[in-house]
Order: structure tokens, then sequence, then C-alpha cells
């Protein structure tokens, strides 16, 4: 008779919180430790691959020396206020569209046409548009975010089970209602779910909306090391940014099991 496998390698099998956290140090540090080992051996050029110690050693002293958490916070600001109005205007027009088969005939087109628009492409109109302040780097984040989770939102509205909408009908509930207290909270733990993907969506595009006449953020930061073949500026910009992206993601995962318990 077979040993049952270990929970860890099982098909959907759960770990304990503190097995979790251990696997997922020792293989951070496996990796960068093969980093390390590979350039310092020569097996990758240390001028286009900084080792980690290089790397975080750069971050530290761009952090002392040339105001990497202010550039930080700019970038961290411009990300947050493009994903605000994202998530303010996506969610009311996705359930919209969603939920009266008109508007979606309507919008679908249209939104599917623009969500496969590169964005890069857009950058010459944008600044025609907006000139090269900061609308045009907002408005860069925000097209690279907006169109991907109007159909994600969508999607969360269709999931709602059909059973939800017809007993709020049979104890007399108005259309706004169904929309905002029997749909919005039936959709809230996956619409969550998808926010926090779609956040990590709009950092990429950072670069992007940084290199538009900008003199601060840590895609300008990295941009500007990037002309001067600086790698370990370049590098440790990305590692700024994977950070911030990491916690964040961390935190709100921690906000997500606070506020959806009963799952």
């Amino acid at each position: 008779m077979s040993e049952r496998p270990s929970q860890g390698l099982s098909f959907r099998g759960t770990l304990p919180r503190g097995r979790r956290l251990m696997i997922a140090v020792l293989a951070s540090v496996a990796v960068l430790a093969l980093w390390e080992v590979a350039t310092r051996f020569g097996w990758m050029n240390a001028l286009f691959f900084p080792p980690p110690s290089t790397a975080f050693a750069t971050l530290i002293d761009m952090i002392e020396e040339k105001n990497l958490l202010y550039h930080a916070m700019v970038s961290t600001g411009r990300v947050w206020l493009a994903f605000g109005l994202s998530v303010v205007m996506a969610i009311p027009l996705g359930m919209v569209m969603s939920s009266f088969p008109a508007v979606g005939a309507a919008l679908e087109p249209i939104v599917d046409f623009i969500r496969y628009l590169p964005v890069p492409a857009l950058v010459p109109l944008s600044i025609i548009w907006f000139g090269v302040g900061e609308e045009t780097k907002i408005f860069l984040l925000w097209l690279g975010t907006f169109f991907q989770l109007l159909l994600l939102v969508a999607d969360d509205m269709r999931r709602v089970p059909q059973e939800y909408i017809e007993i709020a009908y049979t104890v007399g509930a108005r259309p706004t209602q169904m929309l905002s207290d029997v749909a919005f909270r039936a959709m809230l733990p996956n619409l969550f779910d998808n926010l926090r993907v779609t956040l990590g969506w709009c950092w990429t595009y950072l670069i992007i909306a940084e290199i538009v006449a900008a003199d601060s953020g840590l895609g300008f930061v990295i941009w500007a090391a990037r002309r001067y073949m600086n790698t370990s500026e370049v590098m440790a910009g990305v590692v700024a940014i994977g950070l911030i992206g990491l916690f964040t993601d961390q935190a709100l995962r921690v906000l997500h099991k606070f506020m959806f318990r009963y799952l």
C-alpha cells in the first residue's frame, strides 16, 4: 500500500502557514544564491546581470544619496491615482454591462478593440492630447488598467448565482438594490482578488508612463541609469519596484482574509 503524498505536493493540498513561509523564504534565498554564484564565477556577465549583493548595495546607496525613497513615493502616488480612477469607473460600468444586455452589446466591441491596443503605441497621441505633464503619465497608467479591469468586473458580475437575483426579486428588490445590495456583495471577494491583480498590471506600465518628460519617479530613475549603461542602478530600481509590489500584494492578501473570513 503506497504512502499518502505530502499535503504540500498533493493536488490542492494544504500547508501550515509557517511551513508555507519557510518554503517561500528558502526558495527566494536559493534563487538569489544561484544568481550570485553564477555572476561571481563568470557564468553570467556582471555588466548586464549585476549580482544581488551589488544590486542591494546600490539600492541602499541610492536611498541615502539619490532620494530613491522620494522617487518611489512619486511613482506610488501616480500608480494609485490611476488605479483609483480605473476602479471608480470600471466597477459600476462593468456591473451595468453585465446586467443589461443592450449596454453590454454596445460597449463590448469598443472595449475589446481598445484593450488590445499596445500602450506604448499610444504615447505620441497621449502627448498630443495632454502635453508632457502629469496628465499624460496618469492617462497611460489608467489606459493599461481600466479596460482590462472592466472585463474582469463584468465577468465577476456574470458569476453571481441567478438564485440570488431571483430571491431578491421575490422580496421586492429594485434594480438599484439588486446591483448594490445583492450583486456587489456577492461578487466582492472575487472582485477584490481581481483588483489586486490589476494593481500589479498598473505597475507594469510605470516605465512607459515615466519616460514622458519625467524628472521624478522610479521609471525616470531606471531610464536615466539605462542611458549611461549603469546596470546596477537599473537593477536597483527594478528591485525597488518589485519590493513595493511584494509588500503591497501581501498586505492586500492579509486584508482579503480579514474582510472575507467567512470564505
